[in-house]
């Protein structure tokens, strides 16, 4: 958007000609104002309504300086060549006008789509003819309160160790605690530097792999996922869904896109510290969700709710949710605009149900981390000052719990709704850390959103709400268990994924086409035990297929010949120990099954044989 913004004696302007269709209708008379701002505005491709939004604001403070007390929007088409449809224009212009007279400004507008003659004296002070560029940013917000108040939070850092003391940061012997990993958490949190200046090793490993990629047809930040990328991917989301139903999440589905004047949603944007997508349809402004919150709230808020019902789990899998990140802090699968969510949100009656809630939370994101092997995660406890006061035992809790030192953050104010939240921190070879797990504890939503219980006594009550991700976003998990791998592969060990998230858990290899029949039917009762399998059948020699098997870290690789077929056993190697050795088969099965029970299973989604097989590589 483009504004000629002067400062007048008067104006004069009289409508001549229509030049579209969508002209306003209108008098042919001539229109005189004095003393006033005149606004020449041209809407440019991809301009939106917050743009405008702004560029009024900034008009109003202008006004306030100079004394002035109102504006003309008068659409001039000549500041741009790319110039919005005229529709979309129109649009933004009445936006624009109703915004102003709304905020307080007496406002008119020249009328849109017509040849003008015009008369106008510019007054002489320095400040009377300004120009202006108002840049889109695909509908961001340029600031929003949670976001501006997050920049001047003043924070105070700790370390809560084994005996429940706080040390400040900079007092604490990391070394002597054996706490390195979280010294470098405590850096690169304090530090707030979110930007990445070499390329993260997941990301290289991602795309030799053929698990994701950057997809050049999108926006950036957006990914695309190959076959072995999607069946990891789908397996995370099952996993943590069927986690949650067990522990009593209701599993739900809502819109991926809101009305962004809706009143209570507008008012939760201002508390959150994310920026958003925006979209014009139907000549209405919606953002894109960043969480299941908006959906679930408004859900809870139609529901009836009894205290019997409490703790109340609501539960979905956010598979798009959009975040409008940085450029400079993107960064592959650990830092995206659109990304895949686990969401749950916990009703309760009471603040002492909330801590005991949170607690047991806490405890099922440990198991989450167990479960897909990052065990080297850092926690990092954010509270106000306020809280620690009255609940500092409840901290403590949480640390005793873990078992180790803990990264703490006071605030000296509630920035945003929740007090307190933790998150579970994997930090990567870089130093960079990617929050995983977190709960947050809402203190204002079941107002703002008006969600209510009736309790004991028949009588209307606000709970407090849990927001709980118990792996956070999946492909953050998917970032931690790459760079987890490369930390192994620095420290000269094998790289690899937890089996049962492998796309291909057992590999076979014919020593010649002769054996491939024997094979077919060794792959058959191996995926009968649901079990991932497939069959390197390609004429190349054995050691180069292993080789392969390596490159793909596949888990169990099993070679097949003559000696095998008749001792009926399998000549086995493990990539986890690099071992051979000589087994039955329903040993290894068993083995594997004992591995990953209890985990979802998903059939391959590639050819079997490798022959079969497109390279999505690059």
């Amino acid at each position: 958007m483009r504004i000629l913004q002067n400062h007048v004696d008067y104006i004069n302007y009289k409508p001549i000609k229509k030049e579209i269709y969508l002209a306003d209708e209108v008098k042919l008379e001539n229109v005189r104002f004095e003393e006033i701002i005149v606004l020449f505005l041209t809407v440019e491709n991809g301009d939106n309504k917050i743009i405008g939004e702004n560029a009024i604001k900034d008009v109003k403070l202008f006004l306030d300086k100079q004394k002035v007390k109102k504006i003309l929007i008068y659409p001039f088409a000549h500041l741009s060549r790319d110039l919005a449809k005229p529709r979309d224009a129109l649009d933004i212009l009445n936006h624009m006008e109703k915004f102003s007279k709304e905020n307080g400004i007496e406002t008119y507008r020249a009328p849109f789509g017509w040849n003008k003659s015009m008369e106008i004296k510019i007054k002489g002070h320095p400040l009377a003819e300004t120009f202006k560029v108002y840049n889109n940013k695909m509908g961001e917000k340029v600031e929003q309160n949670a976001l501006k108040s997050e920049e001047k939070l003043k924070s105070n850092w700790y370390i809560l160790d084994n005996n429940g003391k706080l040390n400040d940061v900079n007092k604490f012997d990391f070394k002597n605690n054996s706490c390195e990993n979280l010294k470098r958490f405590a850096d690169y949190e304090i530090s707030k530097s979110r930007n990445v200046h070499q390329i993260p090793a997941h990301i290289t490993l991602m795309k030799k792999l053929e698990i994701a990629d950057n997809e050049s047809g999108s926006d950036s930040g957006n990914l695309k996922y190959m076959p072995k990328g999607r069946i990891i991917k789908n397996l995370l989301e099952n996993w943590i869904g069927e986690k949650i139903a067990n522990y009593g999440g209701m599993e739900v589905e809502t819109p991926i896109m809101y009305d962004y004047d809706h009143p209570a949603l507008k008012k939760y944007l201002e508390r959150f510290p994310a920026r958003q997508y925006i979209v014009n349809s139907s000549k209405k402004d919606y953002f894109m969700r960043f969480s299941a919150c908006f959906g679930q709230f408004l859900m809870m808020a139609n529901s009836n709710i009894s205290y019997k019902n409490l703790p109340m789990k609501i539960y979905e899998l956010a598979k798009y949710a959009f975040r409008l990140e940085k450029t400079g802090e993107l960064a592959g699968l650990r830092r995206l605009r659109c990304f895949t969510m686990p969401d749950m949100h916990t009703l309760c009656s009471d603040l002492e149900m909330s801590k005991k809630e949170f607690i047991n939370q806490f405890k099922l994101c440990m198991e989450c981390m167990e479960e897909i092997e990052i065990n080297n995660y850092e926690t990092a406890i954010r509270f106000t000052e306020n809280f620690w006061k009255e609940n500092k035992e409840f901290i403590i809790s949480l640390m005793k719990i873990l078992g180790k030192p803990v990264l703490i953050e006071i605030w000296n104010t509630r920035f945003a709704y929740f007090d307190p939240k933790f998150e579970f921190n994997f930090v990567d070879y870089m130093g960079k850390a990617g929050a995983l797990s977190t709960v947050q504890l809402d203190h204002e939503n079941a107002e703002r959103f008006g969600i209510k219980y009736i309790d004991k006594k028949n009588t209307i009550q606000k709970p407090y709400i849990l927001h709980t991700s118990p792996s956070g976003a999946i492909e953050r998990v998917m970032y931690a268990i790459l760079e987890n791998a490369n930390i192994n592969i620095q420290n000269k060990k094998p790289p690899s994924f937890p089996l049962w998230l492998s796309p291909t858990q057992v590999r076979l290899i014919p020593l010649s086409e002769k054996f491939e029949e024997y094979v077919e039917k060794i792959a058959n009762e191996i995926e009968n035990n649901k079990i991932r399998v497939d069959i390197d059948d390609r004429i190349e020699s054995v050691q180069k297929r292993i080789r392969q098997s390596e490159l793909e870290w596949i888990p169990f690789v099993i070679v097949i010949g003559e000696k095998e077929i008749e001792s009926n056993n399998i000549s086995l190697r493990e990539r986890s120990t690099g071992k051979n050795s000589n087994i039955k088969l329903d040993i290894l099965i068993s083995k594997i099954k004992e591995n990953i029970k209890n985990k979802p299973f998903r059939k391959l989604n590639l050819p079997r044989k490798l022959s079969n097989r497109p390279n999505f590589g690059l």
